[in-house]
């Protein structure tokens, strides 16, 4: 998994601006809330899969408001992919909160 390294969301093209803005959206508790539903029940397998992950990412820019190019998304699908995250796994998650603090 490549989030035990220095990797950043920035070496798969996706803008800090971004990052940010949802960062911020996110401390609205009805989305968070909205968000916290649409993963409730992913799984590592989930995450490994370009069409659903695609589709939560579709989904995840529908209740945050945001308009992504089909760049942007793909850099999104490319980049959750890549790291291989098992969401039930806390060291997974802890290392995932490090990178977007």
């Amino acid at each position: 998994m490549e989030v035990y390294g220095e990797v950043s969301y920035q070496k798969y093209g996706i803008k800090p601006e971004l990052v940010e803005r949802v960062k911020f959206k996110l401390k609205n508790p009805v989305i968070k809330d909205r968000m916290r539903m649409l993963i409730s029940n992913v799984t590592k397998y989930d995450l490994q899969d370009r069409v659903k992950v695609r589709k939560l990412v579709k989904s995840a820019a529908l209740i945050l408001h945001e308009n992504l190019t089909e760049l942007q998304e793909e850099q999104l699908v490319h980049f959750i992919v890549s790291l291989k995250i098992d969401p039930n796994n806390t060291f997974h998650l802890l290392k995932l909160w490090s990178m977007f603090r």
